[in-house]
């Protein structure tokens, strides 16, 4: 191997380690808090309202923060925009666990936040220009990771938390995780040149997803996907309780869907592309997604272990979205305006969700009428699905 060519490889391994790091990151902020609220409240004196305010904080950042992502991609490189947004994420999970300062506390954590939307919209980008073959199998890949580090986070954060006698502890301990995924994105920054040369072009601007049919597609499909994902860890292991299982049996079909979830995240990608069609593939999840919920609804106790299987497989839909974001876009300027608008606005509709449920499930005392709710959302995102499956790309969608 040549000198130039043994740089090259050796430049893909670092950018996807780089990436595979960036993805365990992305959760990790979320789910460690959320498993440690409790004695975050009892810590900080948090009133219920800011409780509520912090839970419901990461999908507003993400809608809000990720449509920023196509403006400083005009002007900076996007290795140097996601080396900061990683800065910014490390900086956020440290400061927060020190202060005892409430105010303090929320920004901090808001800035947490935005590293992690910005990366979100980031990094189909850099998997498109990266890797332009093997696109399926690194998104597979980095999906995986976003979701091993989100479940180990959540499961890992009380332990680490009671064995350290503290809850700033089961938060800090992510910290590390954060600043380790900075140091790939080093020698990658000092690489490419600063300024606009190494940005996207300028007219960037004239791609408007939100003007487009695909682009509404897009983001229906991964608001809806998310939806039901949001609304099921939120909800799922308290619909099992109530049909009969300990708390314990609960928590741990709940893990289940993660579980099984990871071979079809990794599978997924790779087949929308490679496929001639993601036809079969929208019809194929959401069926899976549909019968679900339905099982869910008839028999939760009797059929758990299938209904979380199915609902896995339905789940396969959040790599799909993911995938199809650089299947639909020719260049990197339309894949990060497509990735932001779908992300940005998909999250807003998927904040919806758990709040939706838990409201219909107090008002109604039971799961009938939420999972009514969340068929409904699998009906439309079946449709947006197959209007995604058309392939047409955004720079050529007209409004």
């Amino acid at each position: 191997m040549t000198a130039p060519a043994a740089t090259r490889t050796q430049g893909t391994a670092l950018v996807l380690a780089g990436i595979l790091l960036v993805a365990v990151n992305l959760r990790t902020a979320i789910t460690s808090l959320g498993a440690l609220l409790d004695e975050v409240r009892t810590g900080l004196q948090l009133s219920g309202a800011m409780a509520s305010a912090v839970t419901t904080m990461p999908t507003i950042a993400f809608a809000a923060f990720g449509a920023l992502t196509p403006v400083l991609v005009r002007r900076f490189a996007p290795s140097r925009v996601l080396f900061v947004a990683m800065v910014a994420l490390a900086a956020g999970e440290a400061i927060r666990v020190v202060t005892g300062s409430t105010v303090v506390f929320v920004v901090t954590s808001a800035l947490a936040l935005a590293g992690i939307a910005v990366a979100n919209v980031l990094l189909p980008l850099l998997v498109k220009q990266h890797f332009p073959d093997r696109a399926g199998l690194v998104t597979g890949a980095y999906t995986v990771a976003l979701t091993a580090g989100a479940t180990v986070a959540a499961a890992s954060a009380v332990p680490i938390a009671d064995a350290f006698g503290s809850w700033r502890a089961g938060l800090g301990a992510w910290t590390v995780l954060a600043a380790v995924a900075v140091l790939p994105w080093l020698p990658i920054v000092r690489r490419s040149r600063p300024g606009r040369a190494a940005a996207l072009p300028a007219p960037a601007s004239r791609i408007q997803p939100g003007r487009t049919r695909v682009g509404w597609a897009m983001a229906l499909y991964f608001g809806t996907q998310s939806l039901s994902g949001y609304a099921t860890m939120g909800w799922l292991a308290q619909l099992f309780r109530d049909s009969g299982y300990s708390p314990q049996t609960a928590g741990l079909l709940l893990a289940g869907v993660t579980a099984v979830g990871v071979p079809v995240a990794l599978a997924m990608p790779t087949l929308a592309t490679r496929l001639p069609s993601l036809r079969p593939l929208v019809l194929t999840l959401s069926a899976a997604m549909i019968a679900s919920y339905v099982g869910l609804a008839v028999a939760p106790h009797g059929g758990a272990l299938f209904w979380v299987v199915l609902l896995a497989i339905g789940q396969g839909a959040f790599p799909l979205a993911l995938v199809a974001i650089g299947l639909r876009a020719r260049t990197a300027e339309g894949t990060v305006a497509l990735s932001a608008f779908t992300q940005s606005t998909g999250y807003l509709i998927a904040a919806l969700g758990p709040l939706l449920v838990g409201a219909l499930y107090e008002a109604t005392a039971g799961w009938t009428v939420p999972i009514a709710l969340l068929i409904a959302a699998a009906v439309v995102q079946t449709a947006a699905g197959l209007a995604v499956a058309r392939p047409r790309y955004v720079e050529d969608a007209t409004p």
